[in-house]
This record gives C-alpha cells, sequence and structure tokens, in this order.
C-alpha cells in the first residue's frame, strides 16, 4: 500500500468588508507558496457595490487584479476563472466602495516553497 504525504495546508479567507479602506484578505507566509483557487464575493445589502482587488508583494509594489469590479445587488460573483499563485510575502487585500455591503470567501492552498 503506498502513502502520500503532503505539507500542503488548506486554507479558508473569510472577510465582511465593514469599511472603505483596504484591508487585508490573505497573506502568504514566507516560507509557502499560495494557490488561490476561488475568490468569491457577495453582496448583502440589496444596493450593489464595487470592488478593488490587488497584490501587494514585497517590496510593497501594488498590483491591481480587479479595479472597481461591480457586485449587483444581492449577487455573487466568482473572480477567478483559473487559479492565481501567490509567492511567500504577497498580501491579497480587498477595497469596497461601500462600507458594510461585501462579503468575501476564498479557498486557497498552501504549499512549500
Amino acid at each position: 500500500m503506498s502513502t502520500i504525504q503532503s505539507t500542503s495546508a488548506l486554507k479558508i479567507a473569510r472577510l465582511d468588508l465593514t469599511t472603505t479602506t483596504r484591508t487585508v484578505l490573505y497573506t502568504t507566509p514566507s516560507n509557502r507558496s499560495a494557490i488561490v483557487e476561488s475568490i468569491i464575493i457577495s453582496d448583502d445589502s440589496g444596493l450593489g457595490s464595487k470592488i478593488t482587488l490587488t497584490i501587494t508583494d514585497s517590496s510593497s509594489n501594488i498590483f491591481n487584479l480587479f479595479n472597481l469590479k461591480s457586485i449587483s445587488a444581492n449577487g455573487t460573483v466568482e473572480l477567478l476563472s483559473r487559479d492565481l499563485l501567490l509567492i511567500g510575502g504577497d498580501v491579497l487585500k480587498a477595497k469596497a466602495v461601500d462600507s458594510n455591503r461585501l462579503h468575501i470567501v476564498s479557498s486557497i492552498t498552501e504549499i512549500p516553497s
């Protein structure tokens, strides 16, 4: 019987965007890489909103993934059509245009670097 050993770790990052400031959703540990498999945004206000999603690297450079992406009233959107790879020190951040309207749930697999 074969044995499969894995040092990967499954993670779920969740965020209720209660403010309009850039907020950390997930930080990749320095000794790991991460595969972001899903980023789901949901509006629970019945009003809709917009979201900006960025990656900040270990040198503080900011890269836009989605800039002012519209989320419809009571709508849910899967942002990724393919997996997203992050390296150690990368920080995934979200910023809502309106407070108390959007929730984010993300599925992430961390792997050793």
